[in-house]
């Protein structure tokens, strides 16, 4: 190999990256330059228009190009003959072609013999277990987002339109923007959330109740999220929403009073 062919060699990082979490980061930040591949990412953790701002290094498979390559040809093909790789990253269970035949050992001996140099990540723990996308997945529906967003790295994140909700919540002092959850994304416990929302850049301290609203009862799970010292029109705007801490469950509430006192104290919990 000339040396001007080898310069344009590439480091790669692959995996499925569903949601980028703390251990996926030491595989992308495993070379300089990186260029992450996504396998086959379900957005179950992290929704696509969010990976996508924050990693636009990112190319996703084209799942119909690779379903049915085995793991030489997959090598060949997309590795050698599409980024040029002169570095493959990937964490320790990563596994690939047809029927998941080919382990990351696999690999690293075939490439070997073709002097690209495979670096295999051992796994990150967190309270003696490997962090893993299944395990953040159940932690997030069971309410524990604290130890989820420590594995993630991040706070658990969320965007999408706000819509048109019934007002109700603007009759009792408490106004709240409504959004649909994104689909495919782990849909959080139920109940309500000290939370952050994102509005033109900035940061504001924010509670928001995901589920059907046992008072006033809706079809599908809502994100409703009441904004603090905000009070601007967001309708069909695109808003971001971080999930901080769990604070209680959904109950129906006897009165609007019982209601409004409930609210008055969850907000005092987070300021």
């Amino acid at each position: 190999m000339s040396i001007i062919e080898d310069k344009k060699r590439k480091a790669v990082a692959l995996g499925d990256f569903d949601g980028m979490h703390r251990a996926h980061k030491t595989v992308i930040t495993g070379a300089q330059d990186v260029t992450i591949y996504s396998v086959n990412n379900s957005f179950s953790l992290l929704q696509k228009s969010i990976f996508e701002e924050r990693y636009p290094n990112t190319v996703f498979a084209d799942f119909d190009e690779i379903k049915d390559m085995d793991g030489e040809e997959f090598i060949n093909s997309i590795l050698i003959d599409k980024f040029h790789a002169g570095v493959v990253l990937c964490g320790f269970n990563f596994r690939f072609g047809k029927n998941a035949g080919w382990s990351a050992l696999d690999m690293r001996k075939y490439l070997e013999k073709k002097d690209v140099w495979v670096r295999i990540l051992e796994h990150l723990d967190f309270e003696d277990m490997p962090i893993s996308s299944t395990r953040i997945r159940t932690e997030v529906a069971s309410g524990n987002i604290q130890k989820a967003n420590e594995m993630l790295g991040y706070n658990f994140t969320f965007e999408s339109p706000v819509i048109e909700g019934d007002k109700r919540g603007r009759t009792i002092g408490f106004p709240t923007v409504n959004q649909h959850l994104p689909k495919g994304l782990v849909v959080p416990k139920y109940g309500v959330y000290e939370s952050r929302a994102f509005i033109n850049g900035k940061e504001y301290k924010a509670f928001t109740n995901i589920g059907v609203r046992p008072t006033w009862r809706v079809d599908t799970p809502l994100s409703e999220t009441h904004i603090f010292d905000y009070n601007g029109d967001l309708y069909g705007q695109v808003l971001r929403i971080e999930l901080v801490r769990y604070l209680r469950e959904e109950k129906e509430f006897s009165s609007v009073d019982e209601l409004k006192k409930q609210l008055d104290y969850d907000k005092s919990s987070i300021i």
